[in-house]
């Protein structure tokens, strides 16, 4: 019988008849700023699998038409095995210890004459050799339109779900994620790492079991979520 992928949002776990639903990871109150680039205003990310799964709710969209040359730039940093003497290396800084880089970007892709508004996912493994992102080890780089399996959005809400198996990515029970909004104070929260088994039980953002061929299971077609 034909396999169909289920959309990502449709994944989602949507009551809480199996599991207590999934808590915002950090929340935050973007200013009401004109020309101001999309902000994340709600974070939900955790282990799944291999992966970590995220869904980031947006103060406006994060790429396309509507936000034309000033869409989404932000980074999310993870401290991967929370320790601040491992990873990226910025003094007292928030994002010291960082060892991942998730960078989300809306751009516009250019062929000849015409362009494509795109979402663009990279994410770098950083160490204290690093002075900048940029230096970091590209571990993905990712678009909602090449990787719909990784990469997708719903309105202002991105879906994200990142391989977290890189071969020199430090692993703990615990990650410490950074989001530093622009002319703000770092936000900080702490979440369940890979060594801490949530990935494979508790509490879960998606249903299914995350891999690196596609966003959870696959389902018969017409057989309820």
């Amino acid at each position: 019988m034909k396999r169909l992928l289920l959309p990502l949002a449709c994944i989602l776990l949507a009551s809480t008849s199996w599991a207590a639903p999934p808590r915002s990871t950090f929340s935050y109150k973007a200013p009401k700023e004109e020309n101001q680039r999309p902000l994340i205003i709600d974070a939900t990310i955790g282990p799944q699998g291999s992966d970590f799964a995220m869904r980031l709710r947006f103060d406006k969209e994060p790429w396309g038409d509507a936000c034309k040359n000033r869409c989404a730039n932000i980074t999310l940093f993870l401290d991967t095995d929370s320790n601040t003497s491992t990873g990226l290396q910025l003094g007292k800084q928030a994002e010291t210890g960082a060892d991942m880089a998730v960078i989300i970007q809306g751009i516009r892709e250019y062929k000849g004459i015409s362009s494509t508004a795109v979402l663009r996912i990279k994410v770098r493994q950083l160490t204290a050799e690093d002075k900048t992102v940029d230096d970091g080890e590209a571990l993905a780089d990712l678009t909602n339109h090449l990787d719909p399996e990784r990469v997708q959005v719903e309105d202002t809400t991105v879906y994200l779900l990142i391989d977290a198996t890189g071969p020199t990515l430090p692993s703990a029970r615990k990650v410490r994620v950074v989001y530093h909004p622009p002319a703000d104070k770092a936000l900080q929260a702490t979440i369940s790492g890979m060594l801490s088994g949530g990935s494979s039980s508790g509490v879960r953002i998606f249903r299914g079991n995350s891999n690196s061929k596609g966003w959870g299971k696959a389902k018969e077609a017409g057989a309820p979520p």
